[in-house]
């Protein structure tokens, strides 16, 4: 099962409001093909590949648009952590589990 963190949650929502102040209707597509996109993880959960700064074999990311959607690969759940943008560059502290 995809289960969304709080903190992948407000990324989302954080996404959509950027957008939002140049089209509500892109602000929806973009934020809707994102939910889409992780929807596969549930038959696929290694489909994403390997997150680079971190090395974790169960840390991964699928790409979409601009950003990367990271997610976590436990037992037979998959956790969505965040949601960054491709030119942010990602630490380990920016990942809430």
């Amino acid at each position: 099962m995809v289960i969304w963190s709080e903190p992948a949650k407000a990324d989302l929502r954080s996404i959509h409001d950027f957008i939002a102040h140049d089209s509500r209707y892109y602000a929806k597509k973009v934020t809707q093909d994102i939910r889409e996109k992780t929807d596969v993880l549930d038959g696929l959960p290694k489909v994403g590949k390997k997150v680079p700064e971190l090395n974790d074999e169960n840390i991964r990311e699928l790409s979409l648009y601009s950003y990367r959607i990271i997610y976590e690969i436990k037992n037979q759940d998959i956790f969505v952590l965040t949601l960054v943008h491709k030119r942010q560059n990602l630490k380990a502290g920016d990942i809430g589990k």
